[in-house]
């Protein structure tokens, strides 16, 4: 996370000097602030529009996963607007604009799709070519999980293994 937050800052340094040799120092900051103000604008304007779009979605008995999506490249814009830079603005107001927002929602929607599959309990699982073990640790024939004792007798329904 350091590397990040360090690679970050030099970034943000290398593109303000670039515009500050450019435009000079006072134009640099009237930007900077003119970026702030406009991003701010735009995520107020945009968060409302997405809020309003969740809104209609559950009245009309839908899932609503665009318009959260929406909802959260919004506010993931808004913060990348706050953070001092020109670089983040940038970033910030491409997650904001409907046409990037919604070839970015596409691809995050997509990649979550392909990773779905294989993630339960907040664990990336892989299942063991369909070897099937018996579970001896826990008895789950009473609706609930209990230690097994080993003079019960039954052992139960099979398991597969998944690791």
């Amino acid at each position: 996370m350091g590397v990040v937050l360090l690679l970050y800052l030099i970034v943000e340094v290398v593109a303000i000097w670039a515009v500050a040799s450019v435009v000079g120092a006072l134009w640099t900051i009237l930007l900077l602030l003119a970026g702030a103000i406009v991003g701010s604008w735009l995520a107020r304007r945009e968060g409302g529009k997405a809020m309003r779009a969740v809104m209609a979605a559950a009245q009309a008995g839908r899932s609503g996963h665009q318009e959260i999506t929406d909802g959260m490249l919004v506010a993931l814009g808004g913060v990348l607007i706050f953070l001092p830079g020109f670089v983040t603005d940038v970033l910030g107001v491409l997650a904001m604009v409907p046409p990037t927002r919604t070839a970015l929602r596409r691809a995050w929607l997509r990649r979550l799709e392909r990773t779905a599959g294989n993630v339960r309990y907040g664990r990336r699982v892989v299942v063991v070519d369909g070897q099937v073990v018996e579970d001896k640790a826990y008895d789950t024939s009473y609706g609930g999980a209990r230690e097994r004792r080993e003079d019960d007798g039954d052992d139960g329904p099979p398991r597969v293994i998944e690791g």
